[in-house]
């Protein structure tokens, strides 16, 4: 019975692993920061918290996030489920054996098994005497001990041998998606990264603001006070005073906020205080066509390699399910020996070949083709729009970095040009040619300069980072591609 169930159960398993391939795929571009809606924002905490502050470098941020991210962690808990998988199902291919032994005390019933007086009485002639013993009972009392070795293994059975091809690329895919759950988990270390440094250069730059707004407010006030300017002026600087000062407290909630997410990423505790070692990277990028990149891709995506296993493993999904019209052959051995009340030992052995033949299951081996054959018909289709997904997402990234960088040449071109109008400015005030209204309005188009540089600088380095997730090489090259 054992044998004959054998492929049938190799079925659920392979249909399981199926179900844990695509049923555990990670929704890698979600934006909720949650881990309940994306794994990828959660981690497992790997130490407490210290009271020195932990020097933090992208390099290291992108290690701990890689050890520690739910997201990874899960993928890696996939593999693992499904590398257990292949190893049960390997044993559908190796002999089983299993060694029983028994020992116990018997009553028989022999008129309850058959053997009344009129059956025994037909033995009379094998009694001595040719009659039966008039003390003869008809229940039996012995010690039975025995002992049994099974042996039992499939010889050839079509839907096993290609369940375990579809195993196989069931294994494969979850490998290329764990790889690719490492990919993900370098972009949104590293962006998380990139985002807090660019919060930092935030509120230094408001620091920066505060000060300057405070020293034209001392200025303005010792003016008045001497009568050589207006309360206006004062009043001005006053406001523009706090307007910088709400805006270092917003940037420093911001930056706070942001840490929490990074940290959250990489394991380390929320209240662990940190310092970011590497400042916010620039540099420009060789100029690559969109053929090369998608080339580049295709050989390195480890999603469109883990779809493609996926393919495989449906096909062998669909022979699974044709093969189950052939005949199953399998081989069953038996050997044992027992003893009864000590009378010696007595051995007996069975060696048979089971050669199974389906009939007539014609409707349901049909409906289980057409549907194995509509899912392979699914995964071919979803191969053929990853490719042309592929080729959007790699112009698209090509776009975004030439277009940030020159967003990152023009802000730093418009910092100079109104750092060098507040200067001007600054000179006409002190020198009382204007009062300070064209002054606060040369500080803001400063402060606007300066953070539109900031946010330019992030989102180039971002563009750079999902070209190389276009392309596949992110974990091994995003140095390269920020020009670290």
């Amino acid at each position: 019975m054992l044998l004959r169930t054998a492929p049938r159960a190799f079925l659920f398993m392979l249909l399981s692993c199926v179900a844990l391939v695509f049923g555990g795929g990670m929704s890698a571009h979600a934006q909720n920061p949650t881990s309940a809606a994306n794994p990828f924002w959660g981690s497992v905490t790997a130490q407490p918290v210290t009271g020195e502050p932990l020097k933090l470098s992208l390099d290291g941020a992108v290690e701990r996030g890689l050890k520690n991210n739910l997201g990874l962690k899960e993928a890696e808990n996939a593999q693992a489920i499904l590398q257990g998988e292949k190893n049960e199902a390997m044993q559908l291919f190796l002999p089983t054996i299993a060694l029983t032994g028994d020992t116990g005390y018997y009553m028989h019933d022999l008129a309850a098994l058959g053997f009344g007086p009129k059956v025994i009485g037909e033995f009379a002639p094998f009694f001595p005497g040719g009659k039966v013993p008039a003390g003869l009972s008809l229940i039996t009392r012995d010690d039975l001990t025995e002992g049994q070795l099974h042996y039992s293994e499939i010889l050839f059975s079509g839907p096993v041998i290609h369940g375990w091809k579809a195993v196989g690329a069931a294994e494969r895919s979850s490998y290329f998606a764990k790889m690719s759950a490492r990919g993900e988990v370098v972009q949104q270390v590293a962006t998380a990264y990139l985002r807090a440094v660019a919060d930092e250069s935030e509120v230094e730059n408001a620091k920066a603001l505060v000060a300057q707004a405070q020293v034209l407010e001392d200025h303005a006030h010792a003016a008045h006070q001497a009568g050589t300017a207006a309360n206006l002026d004062e009043l001005r600087a006053r406001v523009e005073l706090e307007a910088q000062q709400e805006a270092l407290i917003a940037a420093q909630n911001q930056q706070a906020k942001d840490l929490i997410l990074l940290k959250r990423e990489i394991g380390v505790d929320p209240g662990q205080a940190v310092d970011l070692t590497d400042p916010a990277p620039y540099s420009e990028l060789t100029e690559q066509t969109p053929e090369e990149v998608r080339a580049l891709a295709y050989r390195n995506r480890q999603d469109y390699q883990s779809l493609r296993n996926q393919v495989v493993e449906y096909k062998a999904a669909h022979a699974v399910y044709r093969s189950e019209r052939l005949p199953t052959l399998s081989f069953y051995s038996q050997y044992g020996t027992s003893t009864v009340n000590g009378a010696g030992t007595r051995g007996d052995f069975l060696a048979m070949g089971v050669l199974n033949f389906p009939i007539f299951r014609e409707a349901k081996l049909r409906g289980d083709g057409d549907v194995a054959k509509a899912q392979m018909e699914a995964v071919n289709a979803q191969l053929d729009d990853l490719r042309g997904r592929i080729d959007e997402q790699v112009r698209a990234a090509l776009l975004d970095v030439s277009a940030n960088q020159q967003l990152v040449e023009v802000a730093r071109s418009n910092v100079d040009l109104a750092t060098r109008a507040l200067s001007d400015e600054t000179d006409r005030v002190n020198a009382g040619v204007d009062d300070n209204l064209p002054l606060v309005t040369a500080q803001a188009a400063l402060a606007t300069a300066e953070s539109t540089l900031v946010e330019d600088l992030y989102q180039y380095n971002v563009s750079k980072i999902g070209l190389a997730r276009a392309a596949g090489v992110l974990e091994q090259q995003y140095r390269v591609y920020l020009g670290r």
